[in-house]
């Protein structure tokens, strides 16, 4: 459009000729799609990958990514609004209740049954959590895109110096390594709190503690699922009393707030992902949870890359637990080039595809990709991926998530870090806060 203004300008174009011009831009939009998601390294190597499917479709890719500050309120702003910015979009997995509720995405079963694409492709997990709702039924909304968990990452370094280790040893008992279980991730972080590394004051641990968006509640449901937490009665949905709060979940809330009161770097009560990662890049912490997806730019950094770093599963306590994270992605109602969009999502969908996904960066939800003898071997944080994968547990994807977790937020914050009541009361609020959120949604 800037080169038609120019051209009208300067008078340089007869009406014939502008004429032509619009009709070429129009054909070009045409052939064009915008994809929407995070910014973040995954992003920029689904643009990579991107450039394959222009080349096989003649179809240009545009990518709207957004900082994961403002991307859920920017995408789920543009859903409520009926908005067309974007054709294809890589939500959060908690999204899928209500984008399936109120007819933001497209359903894909009669386009996956045509195009003989089969859900059995990808690893069980990701299709119940990404791509399904009601959840566990055969009613797909998206394509398991970018498969992630919570782990963790440590200064192998570190760990392995021969004085820390003796020290170590001596004080707790056991070898300075991996932690089997969370009471050995807070006997580390004790271990590593205010010690000098090199000249250099450290610190234990980095976890999640941010208030505003999910951080806080994603760091403590990882000590909570390793506590056995369920969100509600496995036999009668919605009845959480005696679950949410039951002794296990108290026990595991107060463990959090234990590691974060001793453990954790000077101002660290409103961290998230990048907060973390900068703490650790850094050489302030000796440990951090984080998204798997973070691993292999932590693996390529020049300054903890390489031996300077090992990665671990999360560590169970009663269970074998993780949380989930990662996306499924999703052709938008309102696009009005859904035709081009299912493309890409057929496109997408090949094994190939997704073999290339995972070798720059991306972590694909394909059984071809993750049952290969070899994938274990094919990153240092491969094969606790796969077992992150095999045990992992999310957040409520009702329609209503938002409100559900903004409580849990206020809730598990204002106990963890701002140190206001007990855990129990913590939890004992939070179903009091979630049971009314369901009865106003009809489902109590």
């Amino acid at each position: 459009m800037r080169r038609f203004g120019a051209c009208l300008a300067a008078a340089a174009l007869s009406v014939t000729a502008v004429t032509a011009m619009s009709t070429q831009e129009v054909q070009a939009q045409d052939k064009e799609l915008t994809l929407c998601w995070a910014a973040w390294d995954p992003a920029n190597a689904l643009a990579q990958l991107g450039k394959d499917f222009t080349a096989e479709t003649g179809i240009e890719m545009n990518y709207e990514f957004v900082p994961w500050t403002n991307f859920a309120d920017r995408f789920i702003n543009e859903l409520n609004s009926g908005g067309k910015l974007c054709d294809l979009l890589i939500g959060d997995s908690q999204w899928i209740g209500g984008s399936a509720t109120y007819g933001h995405y497209v359903k894909l079963n009669d386009f996956f049954e045509k195009e003989g694409i089969s859900m059995d492709d990808f690893a069980p997990a990701t299709v119940h959590a990404y791509s399904t709702w009601p959840k566990g039924t055969p009613n797909y909304w998206a394509l398991p895109a970018m498969g992630d968990a919570l782990g963790w990452v440590y200064r192998k370094d570190w760990f392995a110096r021969p004085e820390l280790r003796e020290e170590f040893k001596a004080k707790y008992g056991h070898e300075l390594e991996v932690p089997k279980n969370w009471d050995e991730v807070k006997h580390i972080g004790e271990f590593f709190q205010g010690r000098e590394i090199d000249g250099k004051t450290v610190y234990g641990l980095g976890i999640y503690t941010e208030r505003g968006s999910e951080g806080i509640t994603m760091g403590v449901t990882s000590a909570m699922y390793s506590w056995g937490f369920e969100y509600q009665n496995p036999d009668k949905p919605y009845d959480m009393p005696g679950y949410v709060n039951s002794p296990e979940a108290v026990e595991a809330l107060e463990f959090y707030k234990s590691l974060y009161d001793c453990c954790t770097p000077p101002g660290h009560s409103d961290a998230y992902m990048v907060a973390n990662l900068d703490a650790y890049k850094s050489g302030q912490v000796a440990m951090q949870m984080n998204w798997f997806a973070f691993f292999p730019g932590i693996a390529k950094d020049e300054d903890v890359g390489g031996d300077k770093s090992g990665f671990f599963v999360n560590p169970a306590q009663k269970v074998a637990a993780s949380t989930l994270g990662g996306q499924g992605i999703s052709v938008v109602a309102y696009s009005d080039k859904k035709d081009m969009a299912l493309e890409y999502i057929k496109w997408f969908a090949k094994s190939d595809v997704q073999k290339k996904w995972w070798s720059l960066g991306g972590y694909s939800c394909h059984v071809d990709v993750l049952n290969d003898p070899n994938f274990p071997n094919t990153a240092p944080f491969a094969a606790d991926f796969l077992k992150a994968m095999d045990g992992v547990k999310d957040f409520w994807q009702e329609p209503t998530y938002a409100e559900l977790l903004q409580s849990m937020q206020k809730r598990v914050h204002d106990y963890v870090v701002a140190g206001n009541g007990t855990a129990q009361e913590a939890l004992d609020k939070l179903v009091v806060d979630w049971t009314e959120v369901f009865e106003d949604d009809g489902k109590l």
